[in-house]
């Protein structure tokens, strides 16, 4: 008997033959009709009846491509299935739970020397690559904000929603007529934007709220705030950050590793207009890191300039 064809049937079965592995709905597509052929040529079979016969393998396999993302949420809520939010999106099946995901991201040693598996991303290997993407995708200057060389007078764990992981500075005067520069100077207009950067592996359901107010605590200072992602898992993270942020206007940039210029902001960060200078003085009565941060900012207000080499990543 011919097998009907199916997308809620065959993407899970596909991608449980491949376990981890994050295929976009293309590859998707060409694997279900290489495993289901005949199903495949039932389903261009019948579709000649339709205002848009399938006459070709290119148009089928379009088709199925857009049939998965049309499906994406029923194939979610299938045990194992789950997506990413970049572009293109990539379906995957596990048998961890979300907590495990996390847990396993965040925990990953560095391999030995001899070992030839590919070495797992850290956390601390996103900075330079989003401090990368900042500069050359948006123009900001940033600067690591390491909370280790900070005084630990609230305990060992103190710290941890107080500082951000970067830093940084937009210079709205970069591309001004310097007559334009110091008549803004005399009339103590803005010049400056300052940004605040939260940096984490995986968001997914299990930890996006606490990661999410994690930077509500940290960033509360700056004029606009960003959770910064490696991988953000399933469109019911999203929707659950863009409710946070349209009450609190912390923003989501997805951070691509093997490309910084294809990362994205997913969540533009609502501007606060005035810096919480109260906020940023108790960052900088324990963190030497985050003082040298504000040093450089009045010595831009003092120059007019920025010097690139005092920065973590000016394009040289």
């Amino acid at each position: 008997m011919l097998e009907k064809f199916s997308i809620t049937k065959f993407v899970p079965t596909v991608l449980k033959e491949r376990p981890g592995q994050r295929l976009i709905a293309r590859e998707i597509a060409t694997l279900i009709m290489q495993k289901y052929p005949d199903a495949c040529e039932d389903k261009r079979m019948r579709s000649r009846a339709s205002k848009t016969p399938l006459d070709t393998d290119e148009a089928l396999l379009q088709q199925i491509v857009a049939e998965i993302g049309a499906q994406r949420k029923g194939l979610e809520n299938r045990l194992g299935i789950k997506t990413t939010e970049e572009r293109p999106r990539k379906y995957y099946y596990s048998t961890q739970s979300d907590t495990a995901e996390v847990e396993a991201v965040e925990k990953a040693a560095p391999l030995a020397a001899h070992d030839k598996q590919p070495a797992k991303l850290l956390e601390a290997d996103l900075y330079p690559i989003l401090s990368e993407f900042l500069f050359n995708e948006l123009n900001i200057y940033s600067k690591r904000i390491d909370e280790k060389r900070s005084r630990k007078q609230y305990g060992p764990d103190g710290n941890k929603w107080l500082y951000p992981d970067l830093v940084g500075i937009e210079d709205l005067t970069s591309n001004w007529e310097r007559a334009v520069i110091e008549c803004v100077s005399a009339s103590s207009e803005t010049r400056t934007k300052l940004y605040s950067f939260e940096v984490k592996l995986l968001l997914n359901r299990s930890n996006v709220r606490e990661c999410f107010f994690q930077t509500v605590s940290n960033s509360s200072w700056a004029n606009f705030p960003y959770l910064v992602a490696a991988e953000v898992q399933g469109s019911e993270t999203l929707s659950e950050l863009r409710v946070l942020s349209g009450t609190h206007g912390v923003g989501l940039i997805r951070l691509d590793p093997e490309n910084p210029s294809e990362s994205e902001i997913l969540i533009p960060a609502k501007e606060r207009t005035e810096i919480d200078w109260n906020s940023a003085n108790r960052l900088a009565a324990s963190s030497t890191d985050f003082t040298d941060y504000l040093n450089l900012v009045r010595q831009f207000y003092q120059t007019k300039d920025i010097r690139p080499q005092d920065w973590d990543y000016s394009g040289f």
